[in-house]
Formats: C-alpha cells, structure tokens, sequence
C-alpha cells in the first residue's frame, strides 16, 4: 500500500530536485562568470534554462495531484501525508538558496531568510504538537495553502532568465520580486497564525 501511484508521484517530484539543482548551475551565467550580463545585455539563454523552468513548473504542478489521486482512488497513507508538505518545502526552500546565490541582492535574501526560517519554525512546532497529541490545531490552512502556491509562482518568475511572449526580463523579473514579497508576507501572517494556535496549549 506504501508505493501507490499518489506516493510514486510525490517520491518523483523529490527526485527532480537534484536534476533541477545541476542544471541551475548549468546556465551560462555560473559557466561563464557573469551571472547577470548576458541577460542584461539581451543575449538569449539557450535551452537549459527553458528546461530548468520546465521541471519546476511540473514539480509545482503536481502538488496537488499526488492528494487528488490519493483521496480519488482511496489511497491516501501516512507516507504520503509526510512526504508531499515535505516535497513542496523542499522545492521551496532549494529554489530560494539557488536563487540567494544567484541574485546577490537583498531583495531576494531576506524573503528567503524569511521564508525558510519560517518552515524550520512551523515544522518543529508541528513535530511538537504531534508528540503531545494535538497535531490537528496547526493544521494546513488555506493561508498556508496560498503562501506555498504563491512562493512557487514568484519562484518561477525569478528563474525565468528570459523574455516570455510580450513581456520583457526585467517586466518578468520585477514582477517575480514583487511576488515574492507578497509570498513572504502571507508566509508571516500564517506563521503567526500557526504559532498563535500553538502557544494556545500551553494554557490549556
């Protein structure tokens, strides 16, 4: 019952990780030492960047169909409960380090900052709540839901090192950044939700 399809979708959306982590640093930026200049000067990336976006947009894609197919075909399991919030924090927090190294810019720095140490937080406070038998007071919200959709999406917007259709790289990139600041702020407002449901233990 462990290798279901649910489970085998979430243990391959862990296992492009890796894949997505080489070609990152496969882009002529780190192999030619100047990150940022042939974007700027509008010199075209080639494929790999095209394909780097490609395998995060299907890691992101399909969070939510390992839980679809699990609850549809009656599949659901401990396993997958742990590894899907495990495979999406993963994506998360790999694509922010990549991209804190990449950008150089306190822009991108202390949302990932924010963001990554808001996962540790909220995870061990889970972890705590589990051993003491009251897991479902910090359950996944919908703020939670929407802070993990909307950090994938600025994620996707700052690696897209290229124009898209009509819209330039700095219209895409501005737009990545302000995104992003959107994510790290619903990353705090349901951080603080999460931990205020917490603290409410201790007085009971």
């Amino acid at each position: 019952m462990m290798m279901t399809l649910p489970n085998l979708i979430t243990l391959s959306r862990i296992g492009l990780i890796p894949i997505f982590v080489g070609l990152f640093y496969l882009q002529p930026g780190y192999l030619e030492g100047a990150p940022l200049s042939l974007i700027n000067q509008g010199t075209p990336l080639p494929w790999i960047n095209n394909i780097l976006v490609l395998i995060f947009f299907i890691i992101s894609a399909t969070d939510f169909l390992d839980g679809f197919l699990a609850r549809k075909l009656n599949q659901v399991s401990d396993l997958g409960a742990f590894l899907d919030p495990v495979a999406d924090k993963l994506l998360v927090c790999v694509a922010l380090i990549l991209l804190t190294d990449y950008y150089h810019s306190w822009f991108i720095t202390i949302p990932a900052i924010i963001i990554i140490s808001r996962e540790i937080l909220i995870s061990a406070l889970r972890e705590w709540m589990s051993e003491i038998g009251k897991r479902a007071n910090v359950a996944v919200s919908w703020i939670g839901k929407s802070k993990t959709m909307m950090q994938m999406v600025a994620i996707l917007f700052l690696l897209l090192q290229q124009p898209l259709l009509f819209f330039s790289y700095n219209q895409i990139n501005i737009t990545g950044k302000v995104l992003l600041f959107t994510a790290t702020i619903l990353t705090l407002w349901s951080g603080v939700k999460y931990l205020s449901a917490g603290l409410k233990t201790f007085d009971s």
